[in-house]
């Protein structure tokens, strides 16, 4: 009987669609999960973007995120728990040795997230090459699923269509994933005087199982130290 709403037929939800749906429920329905936000200056990395687009005139330049995704990387190294995965039915969790980070990609009527791996050991222009290879792939499906798999931490961002602050969805097993907003214009008192400065916000969805407020609090200042201190990102 139709109910008055004139609903089209039913669409069947892809493979992927069904991997994705049962993963985020999956997560909803079992994960203790809490969110921690903070804002970030970003005119010391928009200039070093600069830097690098003189130096090399008509090349690619690394992105925000690609910055983003190098930081998390350095700061996964140094805070260890935010590296880790549960483990529901043994009740454990595991710290990683290796630094996989993966990044959520919009691909058409699916979210993919490739993995760069050892991220912590590769310079922030090979984090941007593999980056964009990676999404190109997942644009044209032509990624592998083995480029897909063993991540340790995920970056998702929302930037890019103005999104000033989301909180993501945690990629179980994995400890935590980092939404990130859009970098914008704000003003903020500086020696009694206003200045703009550039800002994003970061929000880190945690486990509670495995991170605590004060360990992601921790990690996020990580974060953003190195994003403000961008030059420590290069190498």
């Amino acid at each position: 009987m139709e109910d008055g709403r004139g609903a089209g037929a039913p669409r069947r939800l892809s493979r992927t669609q069904r991997v994705i749906a049962r993963r985020m429920a999956e997560a909803k329905a079992t994960v203790p999960e809490f969110t921690v936000a903070l804002d970030v200056e970003m005119d010391a990395a928009a200039a070093l973007r600069a830097e690098l687009k003189a130096a090399a005139p008509g090349g690619p330049v690394p992105s925000y995120n690609d910055m983003i995704v190098r930081a998390c990387a350095l700061a996964l190294r140094q805070h260890p728990r935010a590296n880790a995965s549960f483990d529901g039915e043994a009740q454990t969790f595991r710290l990683w040795e290796r630094v996989n980070v993966g990044i959520a990609v919009e691909a058409p009527d699916a979210l993919v997230v490739p993995v760069i791996r050892d991220a912590d050991a590769k310079s922030l222009d090979a984090v941007a090459r593999e980056s964009r290879a990676l999404a190109q792939a997942v644009r044209e499906r032509t990624i592998e699923p083995a480029a897909l798999a063993d991540g340790t931490f995920t970056v998702s961002n929302l930037g890019m269509l103005g999104v000033r602050h989301f909180d993501a969805v945690i990629n179980v097993p994995q400890a935590a994933i980092l939404a990130v907003g859009a970098v914008r214009p704000v003003a903020l008192p500086r020696q009694g005087t206003i200045v703009p400065v550039q800002q994003l916000t970061l929000t880190l969805t945690c486990d509670h199982r495995i991170l605590y407020g004060a360990d992601a609090a921790r990690f996020l200042g990580s974060v953003r130290d190195a994003l403000q201190a961008p030059a420590g990102l290069l190498g």
